[in-house]
């Protein structure tokens, strides 16, 4: 039940960094191209280029390393079950371990730690975008990069605004339910003891009250919008608006060559995976 606080997703880090200045707008478009890169990648030379991009990207936020660390703990689990499927899954390669019908090709073993690679480069640095942008030009920019399939029908600005608020509740609800986990455990209940299906039943009285208190916070919150008179999209004003540099044009450039560096390597066939068996 530890891992509940290591979640960073959500939370806002303020510093007087480079990334903190660049613009909201942009750094969507980064992290996105950068998530496509990332599933363009083909071989270890390519994740080794993006995890010294990712490297480099959190040095220029100023985002102690131990926050990033500190995101991956919830994940843990994961990334050692896509290592143990693509372990057993992949048949490629030589035999590495063999018992009865089981065995280990020296394919799974590269793929699953390539998997699960991916996705700690993938988590840590999206969190970044949460971590180094407030949530009203987080807002902002999703309103305004979905701003052209209003014509679609899609209501841009209500749509940004849930995502948003989506978001930022995040590290509030995980503090509720630590709050509920303790209280709990002073009443008696056990949480860590039995097997899975004792521990996945002993989640109910967790879970019950947290929704509860989800749908009470949401609805005090639709209350103070409503109180406030909050109409959001067409001839809304805003306080600070958006403004691009020098600094987001050349972010976005490099996430585009590295992009384009990524598709070559994938076309080329130059840095597949297999060749590394």
């Amino acid at each position: 039940m530890n891992m509940l606080q290591g979640v960073t997703i959500g939370q806002y880090y303020p510093l007087d960094s480079q990334i903190h200045k660049m613009d909201a707008r942009f750094k969507i478009g980064m992290i996105f191209i950068y998530v496509i890169a990332l599933f363009t990648a083909s071989g270890p030379f390519a994740y080794s280029l993006l995890a010294l991009f990712a490297l480099a990207v959190i040095a220029l936020s100023k985002i102690p390393f131990k926050i990033i660390l500190k995101g991956l703990k919830p994940i843990l689990w994961i990334i050692g079950f896509t290592l143990i499927l693509h372990t057993f899954s992949t048949k490629e390669g030589f035999i590495v371990w063999q018992w009865s019908r089981f065995s280990i090709y020296s394919g799974g073993i590269v793929r699953g730690i390539m998997m699960g690679f991916r996705l700690i480069l993938l988590l840590s640095i999206t969190s970044l975008l949460t971590l180094t942008t407030t949530p009203i030009d987080l807002t902002d920019g999703l309103e305004v990069l979905l701003s052209p399939f209003k014509k679609l029908g899609l209501p841009a600005h209500e749509l940004a605004m849930m995502m948003t608020i989506a978001l930022r509740f995040v590290p509030t609800l995980i503090e509720e339910a630590d709050k509920i986990i303790k209280a709990q455990t002073a009443r008696g209940a056990d949480f860590e003891s039995g097997g899975f299906i004792a521990r996945a039943k002993s989640l109910i009285p967790i879970l019950v009250p947290l929704f509860i208190s989800a749908f009470r916070r949401a609805d005090d919150l639709a209350m103070a919008m409503e109180a406030r008179c909050y109409r959001g999209g067409e001839n809304r004003t805003k306080m600070k608006e958006l403004k691009s540099g020098k600094r987001d044009y050349l972010g976005l450039s490099v996430m585009v060559l590295v992009f384009l560096l990524m598709l070559t390597l994938r076309i080329t066939g130059f840095d597949s995976w297999q060749a590394w068996l």
